[in-house]
């Protein structure tokens, strides 16, 4: 098929380290490519998908969790035309003979044992987020791709975190073929770490940087010395906390960041049933985070992809409670959130209609929401 060359549809000129990886990449070599999160690593398995499409190749891109694999079916769907990717997940089965698959891991893994010749004409392979090598669970499944794969097929893995990409390189030399490791360690967009405390009896809420003039913010021990003073005067009970502070409630963080204009944000919480306690939470307390007209557009959005759910699916799902929270521009993002819900949060996410999603691990891989 004929595609667009992908450096054409950047507003942007390419990085040093970009460059590098192409060049690797047009010799027919593998390359591991360690670099932080927004400095632009998609922009070499693009590269890479486009050389396999023009040579007539079909070309891979895995993911480790179903959610990023959503999110680049519609980014790849966008530049190469939705009928030309296709989408394998545990949720969904979309045009998987196409010349673009986007897949979880394992469906990778299952066709190399079971269904092999799927992938006849593959040229690459995008391993996306291959620091899962290192998790103690899945990464033996990327192991055994990397290794059964057809040497001829092109491996592209990118991460913003593994931190011993010239290793991870050479092991992948040594039993798939000839790679290379390119390592960026300038980050273009700035982390700024800080934290919220609050105030007994006031709605204050107190917000501290990490750092200070390079160095740890001395004013964050405050807290801790006036807790630790209160403590000792009034004695210690079990499970109680003296002294002024208190930890912040989900809404007051909410509003603060809103305050602030701060939002859209995703707050990280360690259980599925914490996101849905925190949305009812915040829903409740009577925070609204998106204008009338927002509303209306969620509304339309949500109808028009769920029309064909009969009144008994709709009270099964829990339509109704979901989307109080659409409508106040709230969301949860969980493993245990219907398909379809969640990848309409995803969509009304990455459009700018929700302000505030709480997830767990769904949302912390690779991607690309606009949250600050």
């Amino acid at each position: 098929m004929s595609v667009e060359e992908p450096v054409s549809r950047y507003s942007f000129s390419l990085d040093p380290f970009q460059h590098e990886a192409h060049a690797w990449v047009d010799r027919g070599e593998s390359v591991v490519v360690a670099a932080p999160t927004g400095s632009g690593k998609t922009v070499v398995a693009e590269h890479a998908i486009a050389r396999a499409l023009a040579h007539g190749h079909r070309a891979i891109y895995t993911t480790p969790i179903k959610a990023l694999s959503n999110q680049k079916f519609r980014d790849l769907g966008r530049w190469l035309g939705h009928d030309a990717v296709g989408l394998l997940t545990g949720d969904n089965s979309i045009r998987g003979d196409a010349s673009v698959v986007v897949m979880t891991t394992e469906v990778l893994r299952n066709m190399l044992y079971t269904d092999r010749q799927r992938l006849d004409g593959l040229g690459v392979v995008v391993m996306d987020e291959v620091h899962y090598l290192q998790d103690t669970f899945r990464g033996p499944v990327w192991e055994e791709v990397i290794i059964h794969l057809d040497p001829a097929v092109l491996l592209v893995a990118l991460s913003a975190t593994v931190s011993n990409a010239d290793q991870l390189a050479a092991w992948i030399s040594a039993v798939h073929n000839r790679c290379h490791a390119v390592v960026e360690t300038q980050r273009p967009v700035p982390l700024v770490n800080s934290y919220f405390v609050g105030e007994k009896g006031r709605g204050r809420l107190h917000h501290l940087p990490f750092r200070r003039n390079g160095k740890t913010n001395p004013d964050g021990r405050r807290f801790d010395l006036d807790t630790l003073r209160a403590n000792a005067r009034g004695g210690r009970r079990t499970g109680e906390r003296h002294g002024r502070w208190r930890t912040p409630r989900r809404t007051e963080v909410i509003a603060e960041l809103n305050r602030r204009k701060q939002l859209p944000a995703i707050t990280f919480v360690f259980s599925r049933a914490g996101c849905d306690d925190a949305v009812r939470m915040v829903r409740k307390d009577g925070l609204r985070l998106i204008s009338h007209d927002d509303e209306l557009k969620i509304l339309d959005f949500v109808e028009e992809r769920t029309h064909h759910l009969s009144a008994d699916d709709r009270r099964a799902l829990g339509y109704d409670e979901w989307l109080l929270g659409l409508r106040s521009g709230l969301a949860a993002h969980h493993a245990g959130v219907v398909p379809l819900f969640k990848e309409i949060v995803e969509e009304l996410f990455v459009a700018g209609f929700l302000q505030a999603v709480f997830a767990t691990e769904t949302l912390a891989l690779g991607v690309n929401m606009p949250a600050r």
